[in-house]
């Protein structure tokens, strides 16, 4: 019965703090208007700049920023106990991730769709806007290679999710056309395109049921499957991001976010019915872990790291800065976009602790409540690879997916396309935004042929898949890793890469607001300087860990992207201590929401 209280306080607070807080930015510090002009009327182009309805674009940019952060994310960090875990994934998300995230879309709306990084010049100085590109290069090349090493890891272990995942893609097409060519009814072709990706997935479930491994692929040679999948994923990756946005990845993320919510209302029915139907149906992680592991990190700063999507994710500003504020048809719209889309965010992260702690106890290799949970978080997970990180979230869901009568086979091909298709969307949403990056860059060195659509997109691919097929032996000398995964040395980096891009995407949001004037930067300015101690503290055990490790690849690049992060957050201390305007701030952008 804890774990149903335990989602319904949660689900309370969000909606909450949408109706309170959320509407405090939106009407008083931000000042939204319907009347203000906005990107993507002003520079409609049928490419990137699209009028879009507002639920859509929530679809689309909900399904963006989640990607699987919010799963693995607290699946590993629930090992210090899921109080600490749950108040920083409701806390954080209302009073930091959110602010966050509505913050920097706002920001953008307000200065023609820009990136987060070209707004930093409008309103610190152009030297900022530079090293903030550099540091989103270096986020997004892990990212890229990260996410589509996840997607094959899962294509692994849940096979019978592969052709639902391939399925999808003409069915997003399909819906595309039905909707922007034919004008369709949203509704009846909402619908339809979910009900087939529902088919698609007992399709898969069915023929790897009656045909174990039908869809596989094997080992070819000395490429194994993971690398030959991984490769795959990033030619996809590459097509889809140079279609004008209206083809495939906003009508995929839609697809998704539908199915998010669907899912979401099975865990949710899932907790309730477990509750009642099964009498030690309990929380079993302890609140407080204290049989930690010796080699387990420290809880602070280390938790507020791994645990990053789920309350605040420096990834989110990009989306928030790319793609999003491009759609976006009415200012207003922002709220629900990027205040709501967070604290739905830190909804999912709040199911996967129950079904990680609650769900776990109900069955795992025998061993059922506390032995079942102790027995896979009895020593550090962090160390483990993505698959044996994310096995325990399935388990978990399937186990309370099984009180409402749906089969263990089938529910692990629902959550194995969920996972999938979350990280494909990061996926696509990466490799668009590490286009526009390059894009941008090419244009500030004047080496025009770098910043087309498709040589950019190239160079966003060839660049992730280099890290992904590249590792480190124990004598740190570089070596070549078939298996795509090179990629997976990078996650630990990942996380403090991610929140400090988020606590320099607040510095930004924060200088924006100081120009506005009166004391509101302080809404952004406190969890700032909250992300920047503990990313930074956080990175320097990382840096520390690795130099030890002798792993050179992650020394080079943490160790760049937090000398830049230094660098940038001196030349912004200066400008706010100074109060000092950069010449060319009022012809950098149109601040349509003056």
């Amino acid at each position: 019965m804890e774990a149903l209280l335990l989602m319904v306080g949660c689900g309370a607070a969000y909606i909450l703090a949408y109706h309170t807080y959320g509407r405090f930015l939106a009407r008083r510090i931000f000042r939204l208007r319907a009347d203000a002009r906005v990107p993507s009327q002003e520079y409609r182009d049928g490419i990137d700049y699209v009028p879009t309805r507002k639920g859509i674009i929530f679809g689309h940019h909900f399904t963006s920023i989640a990607g699987t952060g919010p799963i693995v994310g607290p699946a590993i960090g629930i090992l210090w106990g899921w109080l600490p875990a749950i108040l920083w994934v409701v806390f954080g998300s209302i009073l930091m991730g959110a602010v966050h995230d509505f913050g920097t879309l706002v920001v953008s709306l307000r200065n023609d769709g820009k990136s987060v990084s070209e707004v930093a010049a409008r309103y610190i100085n152009p030297r900022v806007r530079f090293l903030f590109f550099i540091v989103v290069f270096l986020a997004l090349l892990i990212i890229i290679a990260i996410f589509g090493l996840v997607i094959a890891s899962v294509f692994a272990l849940y096979p019978e999710s592969i052709i639902a995942i391939w399925l999808e893609i003409p069915i997003a097409i399909g819906l595309s056309y039905a909707i922007y060519k034919k004008n369709a009814n949203v509704l009846v072709s909402t619908i339809i395109a979910v009900s087939l990706m529902y088919v698609a997935v007992g399709l898969g479930a069915w023929l790897e049921h009656v045909k174990p491994g039908m869809f596989s692929i094997p080992d070819l040679g000395k490429m194994p499957s993971t690398g030959t999948w991984t490769i795959l994923l990033l030619i996809y990756a590459w097509v889809a991001s140079t279609l004008p946005v209206t083809t495939l990845l906003q009508p995929r993320d839609y697809i998704n976010a539908w199915q998010l919510f669907i899912m979401m209302a099975l865990l949710v029915l899932g907790v309730a019915v477990s509750a009642f139907v099964h009498d030690g149906f309990a929380l079993s992680a302890p609140a407080i872990n204290t049989r930690l592991d010796a080699s387990a990190p420290p809880l602070v700063p280390m938790m507020f790291v791994i645990i990053a999507c789920g309350a605040i994710s420096g990834f989110h500003s990009l989306v928030a800065g790319g793609t999003s504020p491009k759609q976006i048809a009415r200012e207003p719209d922002a709220q629900f976009v990027g205040y709501g889309s967070m604290l739905t965010e830190g909804m999912l992260a709040v199911l996967v602790i129950l079904c990680v702690t609650a769900g776990i106890g109900l069955g795992y290799n025998g061993l059922t409540g506390n032995e079942a949970w102790y027995a896979r978080y009895g020593a550090w997970v962090g160390s483990r690879t993505l698959g044996d990180s994310l096995q325990p979230v399935v388990v978990g869901a399937a186990n309370m997916m099984g009180s409402l009568g749906i089969p263990q086979g089938l529910g692990f091909a629902i959550m194995g396309v969920f996972i999938s298709s979350f990280a494909g969307t990061t996926l696509d949403t990466a490799v668009r935004i590490q286009r526009y990056v390059v894009g941008e860059l090419a244009e500030d060195l004047k080496i025009p042929v770098l910043g087309n659509r498709w040589t950019a997109t190239t160079i966003a691919v060839v660049t992730a898949a280099f890290l992904a097929f590249t590792n480190t032996n124990e004598q740190g000398h570089l070596i070549f890793n078939a298996g795509g995964k090179g990629a997976q040395r990078l996650w630990p980096l990942f996380g403090t890469t991610n929140q400090l891009l988020a606590a320099l995407a607040l510095l930004v949001v924060t200088m924006y607001l100081k120009r506005k004037g009166g004391c509101k930067y302080l809404i952004a300015a406190v969890p700032c300087v909250i992300m920047l101690v503990l990313t930074s503290w956080a990175m320097v055990l990382e840096l520390q860990s690795n130099y030890h490790a002798k792993k050179w690849p992650l020394v080079v690049v943490g160790g760049g992207v937090f000398l830049l992060a230094i660098w940038m957050t001196i030349e912004t201390i200066a400008v706010f201590v100074t109060n000092k305007v950069y010449e060319g701030a009022d012809q950098e952008g149109s601040d349509h929401g003056s």
